[in-house]
C-alpha cells in the first residue's frame, strides 16, 4: 500500500487520540500468564506483534512462525527452552533470520536448555525441545538487546531455583529490565536489581491478579513530533499514560521541552501542548535507554530546519531493519546531510526539504511512522504503508483525524 501524505488544512491542531496498548508490555504480560493462568489482562496491544505473540504461546509443537516480531522470537525462545514436552520449531521473516540470537540461545543452553540451530549457527530459526530447567546462575553481556536480558528473567520464576543474572559492562536499555521486573513485582515475585546483579526468586503461584497494560508511548513520540511541528497553541490529548511510567520511551516528555511542547498528565491522558517555538539550532541526546525514538526525533528535527547528534544507538542496526542505515538514506531524500557511525547519528540542519519524495519502509514500522508528520512540512508518498500494523494498526486512520491528508495511490 502506498499513501500520498499531505498537509492539514489547520496546523493548529486540537484532537484527543486512544492510543493501544504497549507491545512491550503486552508481550511481557502475556508470557506472564501463561507460566501464570489465573493472570488477568486489560488494554492489550492490537499489534500484530501482540497477536503473534498469543499464537506461539498456544503451540505445544509444530512450527511457530512469528514474521517479523524480533520481541516474540526473544521471548518464546526462552519460554519454549523452558516448558517440558514443547516441541517447537521457531521461525520468522527473512529479515527474521538474519538477526542474531546467539547470546540468548548460548545463556539458555548453560542453564541446560535444547536448542538446536536449523540455518545458520547463531540465527533463527531454531529447534527447542523444552526442559524443566534446573540450573540458575547466567552471564550476559550488559549492552546487548534488553529483550535477551528480559527473555531470561521473565521465565526465571518458574524455574526451579529461580534465576542469578549477572550482566558485564555498562548497561543499556536499563528501563525496559525495570519494565519487566517491575511486571514480576507486580504478581509478587521477589527480585534485586544491585549493581550488574539481577535476582529472582522461583515462584510455584501467584494470586489472581490483573495486570492493566499502558498504552505505547513509543507511539506516543510521532504526535510528540506532530506538536513540535504544529502551530504554537496546538494540544493533543492521548490515552491511556501513566506519568510513573514503565516504559523507557516516556522520557518522551522531558526531550520534547526542547522542542516547545509541554506534556501535562491528568486522569491517566497526557495533554502535549505546543507552547514556544524550538529554541536551539543543534539538540544533543544520549538514548541508550530509549533507542526506538531516534527515528522519530531525527525526523521532527529536519521538519524544524535544526542540526542533531544522537548517541546509544548501537542496537538500531539489529532491528526490523539496519535503521541508522535507513534512515541516512530515506533522510537524505529530503536534501539532509547525514553522517552514521556504529552507534551515533549527526543530522546537519537543512532549512529547505525536497519535495514529492518516495519514503521506503524497509518492513519496519517505525520508519513508516516516523516520517507520517513530516507532512506538516512538505508532501511525499509512503511506501509500503501496511507496515505500521506491527505495532500500531490505527496510525493513519489516526493522522486523518488530526486533519492530515492521506491518500491510497
Amino acid at each position: 500500500m502506498r499513501l500520498q501524505l499531505s498537509l492539514p488544512n489547520n496546523k493548529k491542531i486540537q484532537k484527543s487520540i486512544a492510543i493501544t496498548g504497549s507491545k512491550s508490555e503486552t508481550n511481557r504480560s502475556l508470557l506472564l500468564q501463561a507460566l501464570f493462568p489465573n493472570i488477568k489482562i486489560e488494554n492489550l496491544s492490537n499489534s500484530d506483534d501482540g497477536e503473534v505473540m498469543q499464537k506461539g504461546l498456544a503451540k505445544s509443537e509444530g512450527e511457530v512462525d512469528i514474521h517479523h516480531a524480533g520481541t516474540a522470537m526473544r521471548f518464546l525462545t526462552g519460554y519454549f527452552a523452558s516448558q517440558p514436552d514443547k516441541k517447537i520449531v521457531l521461525t520468522g521473516s527473512q529479515r527474521m533470520q538474519e538477526r542474531p540470537i546467539k547470546v540468548l540461545v548460548e545463556a539458555l543452553r548453560s542453564l541446560g536448555a535444547d536448542i538446536e540451530y536449523v540455518k545458520e549457527e547463531g540465527y533463527p530459526p531454531l529447534k527447542i525441545n523444552g526442559k524443566r530447567l534446573v540450573k540458575s546462575q547466567v552471564s550476559l553481556p550488559a549492552n546487548i538487546s534488553s529483550q535477551y536480558i528480559s527473555s531470561l528473567l521473565l521465565i526465571a520464576p518458574s524455574l526451579e531455583n529461580g534465576l542469578e543474572l549477572e550482566l558485564i559492562g555498562k548497561i543499556t536499555s536499563v528501563p525496559y529490565i525495570k519494565m519487566t521486573l517491575a511486571l514480576l513485582e507486580q504478581i509478587g515475585v521477589e527480585t534485586s536489581f544491585d549493581e550488574n546483579m539481577i535476582k529472582v526468586s522461583p515462584k510455584t503461584n501467584v494470586e489472581d491478579t490483573t495486570l492493566v497494560v499502558e498504552s505505547d508511548w513509543s507511539s506516543a513520540s510521532y504526535f510528540y513530533s506532530i506538536a513540535a511541528m504544529s502551530k504554537i497553541g496546538t494540544e493533543i490529548q492521548l490515552s491511556s499514560y501513566k506519568e510513573s511510567s514503565l516504559q523507557g520511551d516516556s522520557v518522551l516528555a522531558n526531550i520534547y521541552r526542547d522542542f516547545g511542547v509541554d506534556t501535562e498528565f491528568s486522569n491517566n491522558t497526557i495533554l502535549l501542548k505546543k507552547t514556544s517555538e524550538v529554541k536551539s539550532a543543534h539538540l544533543e541526546y544520549d538514548l541508550s535507554n530509549a533507542p526506538d525514538i531516534a527515528q522519530t526525533i531525527s525526523v521532527t528535527c529536519l521538519g524544524l530546519g535544526i542540526g542533531c547528534h544522537l548517541t546509544g544507538l548501537h542496537t538500531l542496526p539489529i532491528k526490523e531493519t539496519d535503521r541508522l542505515a535507513a534512515l541516512q538514506t530515506e533522510l537524505g531524500k529530503f536534501g539532509a546531510k547525514v553522517d552514521i557511525d556504529s552507534e551515533s547519528l549527526t543530522l546537519t540542519a537543512q532549512p529547505q526539504l525536497t519535495s514529492g519524495v518516495e519514503v521506503d519502509t524497509y518492513n519496519d514500522h517505525r520508519m513508516a511512522m516516523a516520517f507520517g508528520p513530516l507532512a506538516l512540512k512538505t508532501d511525499f508518498v509512503v511506501n509500503d504503508a501496511e507496515v505500521v500494523s506491527k505495532s500500531y494498526p490505527d496510525f493513519w486512520n489516526d493522522l486523518v483525524t488530526l486533519g492530515f491528508g492521506v491518500k491510497e495511490m
